[in-house]
């Protein structure tokens, strides 16, 4: 594994965004498909213990992901996200907010703008998060920035088995 990978995560309250940086020792298909596919979300895209569950996906403009985020004892985090843009392993756009189990999502939420380039087998994924609320933003940053550090180790780990498999 690479460890001199870079990661960035920094918060701008005063646009109301968070921007995050960060490198995968894994070529970019791999890296898109980890960011796109659901069965490859299902396996990293929550901090340990919880587990993540997807509903339904159609990764498509218009399209939406309908997943839970579930703790060990079962309870469930619902979140809904809308694609609003693709330009198929460049980049993607989504809308994203929390929801009820039956679809309802919590307003406000945030916008996400996720841009992937690769160079010598390094992928470097851009994420900027434009949240609607600078309250909301503040509430969610602490908890966020360390479950989403988690995540990518989670993805880390996971790329390095699937980089073995292709």
């Amino acid at each position: 594994m690479n460890n001199d990978l870079l990661f960035d995560f920094t918060v701008d309250k005063a646009a109301q965004t968070v921007y995050i940086t960060r490198e995968f020792d894994a070529e970019l298909p791999l890296v898109w498909d980890a960011f796109t596919k659901q069965e490859i979300l299902d396996q990293w895209a929550a901090p340990a213990p919880m587990r993540c569950k997807t509903k339904y996906m159609n990764f498509e403009v218009g399209g939406r992901r309908f997943y839970a985020m579930i703790s060990p004892d079962g309870q469930e985090r619902w979140l809904l996200q809308k694609y609003t843009s693709i330009t198929p392993k460049t980049n993607f756009k989504l809308y994203n907010s929390f929801a009820d189990k039956d679809e309802n999502p919590e307003l406000p939420g945030s916008e996400w703008d996720y841009n992937f380039s690769e160079q010598n087998g390094i992928t470097k994924v851009n994420i900027s998060i434009y949240n609607e609320s600078l309250e909301r933003m503040e509430r969610l940053t602490d908890g966020f920035s360390k479950g989403f550090t988690l995540m990518l180790a989670n993805l880390d780990d996971l790329l390095i088995t699937l980089s073995r498999k292709s």
